[in-house]
C-alpha cells in the first residue's frame, strides 16, 4: 500500500502577501508626503514673494554707488611767499666774492647766502629788495654811491630768489650810466625773473609786472621816498616813482588789482635806523591797501618795524611789514645786522560757480643775523633758528660794542616785533 505524502507548504504565498502589504503602506506614506508639500507649497510661494519687494523697489548699494554725482568742491591754491629785506652790498662783500671765484676771475657770492638754501628752497615765491645797482659793465663800488658786480644777483636766482625790487634811494647813484647798464644786466637774467619799480618814462607806467605761478598771478609794484638827493636826469632811460606822486601809484595799484589775483608792493620809507613807525609811513600803507594792494614791504631804515593787519576800504584783511631790516650788509651797529625775512601764505579759492576768493594767511617774521668775523671778513647771513650763542660771542661788532650777544639778538627782536608775528625758533 502506498505511504501517502502530503505536498510541501509553500512559503511563497505568505512572502508573497507580506511585500503586498508593505506595498500598501509605502504607496500611503508617499500620498501623505504628496498631499503635505502641495498644501506646504499652497503657503510658501505666497510667504516667499510677499518677503521680497518688487524689483523696482530694490536698492543695490554697489550700483547706488557707481550712479551718485560727488558734490562739486572748491579747489583751493597755496603759494608760500617770502620777502627779504636790503641786500646792501659793501666793499668787504664783493671784495670777498673776488678772493673766492674760481680762478681769481669774476665773484662768487654764493658763500653770503649758503645758510638759507633750503629755508628759500621751501617757498614758492621768494622777493628781495635789491639794494644796489648791479652789472657787469661798471666798476664795482661802496657807500655811498653803489656798484654791484652782477654775479651777486647770479647768486641770488641760484638762492632761489625770482622778484627783485629795484626802487631805492640808491637807483641814482650812478646817474644814466648806472641806469643803462642795471637795465642791460638785468635782460640777459633768464625769463622767469621779475624785476620792479624801474619804469622806462610815463609811457611806462600802465605796465605792470606780473607773474604767474600754478595759475595765480601777483602783481608786483615798487616805490620809494627820495633817491638821496639825486635828480632824475634828461639821460636817464628809466626811473622811479616817488611816493610823493601819489596820483601816479594809486592808478598803478588799482590796474593791478584788476589785472591779478594778489597786488604786493615794495616801500622804500621811514627813518634810517628808527624802529619806530612814523605817521606817514601808516598813512601812506592805508592809501595802498584801500587802492588794492595786498601785502605792503616795507625798507630802507635798516632796522627792524614792527609789523601789522589793516583793512582796505573794500574789506580785504592787508597785511603791513613796515621795515625788514638789512638782509646783507657789513653795517657797524648792532641793529643793522638784526633783519627778518616775511613769509605768508597767498591763497586763492575757486568756488564750484567760479567765483574766486583771494586771501593773505600767516604771515610770520623770520628773524636774521648778519655774520662777520673781525675785520668783517667772512660775511653770512644766518636765519636766528640756526645762529648760535658761539657765533655771537665771535661776531665782528663786538670789538666796538660788546654787548652784541645772542641773547641781545632775541631781545632786540622781542621788543620791536608783534609776538603774533615774530619767529625765533
Amino acid at each position: 500500500m502506498a505511504k501517502h505524502t502530503a505536498p510541501p507548504r509553500r512559503r511563497h504565498s505568505a512572502q508573497k502577501h507580506t511585500s503586498h502589504k508593505g506595498v500598501t503602506l509605502y504607496t500611503l506614506g508617499v500620498l501623505l508626503v504628496a498631499v503635505s508639500v502641495l498644501l506646504s507649497l499652497r503657503f510658501w510661494p505666497r510667504r516667499i514673494v510677499d518677503a521680497v519687494p518688487p524689483a523696482a523697489e530694490v536698492e543695490s548699494p554697489a550700483v547706488s554707488e557707481e550712479l551718485a554725482v560727488p558734490e562739486p568742491q572748491p579747489v583751493v591754491t597755496t603759494l608760500r611767499f617770502s620777502a627779504t629785506g636790503d641786500n646792501l652790498i659793501h666793499e668787504p662783500i664783493y671784495s670777498q666774492a673776488a678772493r673766492r671765484a674760481a680762478e681769481g676771475e669774476g665773484y662768487s657770492f654764493d658763500y653770503c647766502y649758503m645758510n638759507l638754501l633750503d629755508f628759500y628752497a621751501q617757498q614758492d615765491i621768494n622777493w628781495i629788495n635789491q639794494e644796489t645797482l648791479c652789472s657787469k659793465e661798471l666798476a664795482p663800488s661802496t657807500y655811498p654811491c653803489f656798484s654791484t658786480p652782477g654775479e651777486c644777483a647770479e647768486a641770488l636766482y641760484r638762492a632761489g630768489f625770482r622778484v627783485f625790487s629795484l626802487s631805492n634811494n640808491h637807483t641814482y647813484d650812478k646817474g644814466a650810466a648806472g641806469i643803462a647798464a642795471t637795465l642791460r644786466f638785468w635782460e640777459t637774467m633768464p625769463e622767469d625773473v621779475i624785476t620792479t619799480g624801474l619804469w622806462k618814462g610815463e609811457a611806462d607806467y600802465g605796465r605792470i609786472p606780473i607773474q604767474t605761478v600754478d595759475g595765480v598771478k601777483i602783481a608786483y609794484l615798487s616805490y620809494t621816498e627820495h633817491t638821496n638827493g639825486i635828480p632824475r636826469n634828461s639821460k636817464m632811460t628809466a626811473n622811479i616813482i616817488y611816493t610823493s606822486q601819489q596820483d601816479v601809484m594809486e592808478q598803478q595799484v588799482r590796474a593791478a588789482r584788476q589785472e591779478a589775483d594778489f597786488v604786493v608792493v615794495g616801500v622804500h620809507w621811514g627813518v634810517e635806523d628808527s624802529h619806530n613807525i612814523t605817521q606817514a609811513q601808516r598813512t601812506l600803507a592805508q592809501s595802498l591797501a584801500d587802492w588794492g594792494a595786498d601785502v605792503i614791504i616795507g625798507t630802507h631804515p635798516h632796522v627792524l618795524q614792527d609789523a601789522e593787519w589793516s583793512t582796505a576800504a573794500d574789506g580785504r584783511n592787508v597785511f603791513v611789514a613796515y621795515s625788514l631790516g638789512n638782509f646783507l650788509s657789513t653795517q657797524s651797529k648792532p641793529d643793522q645786522l638784526i633783519g627778518a625775512i616775511l613769509t605768508l601764505d597767498l591763497e586763492q579759492t575757486t568756488e564750484p560757480d567760479g567765483s574766486v576768493h583771494c586771501a593773505v594767511r600767516g604771515p610770520k617774521l623770520h628773524v636774521t643775523v648778519t655774520h662777520y668775523d673781525a675785520g668783517k671778513s667772512n660775511v653770512r647771513t644766518y636765519l636766528f633758528r640756526d645762529y648760535t650763542p658761539e657765533l655771537a660771542q665771535a661776531h665782528g661788532v663786538r670789538a666796538a660794542y660788546p654787548s652784541f650777544g645772542y641773547d641781545y639778538i632775541r631781545q632786540t627782536a622781542q621788543t620791536y616785533i608783534n609776538s603774533e608775528f615774530l619767529e625765533l625758533a
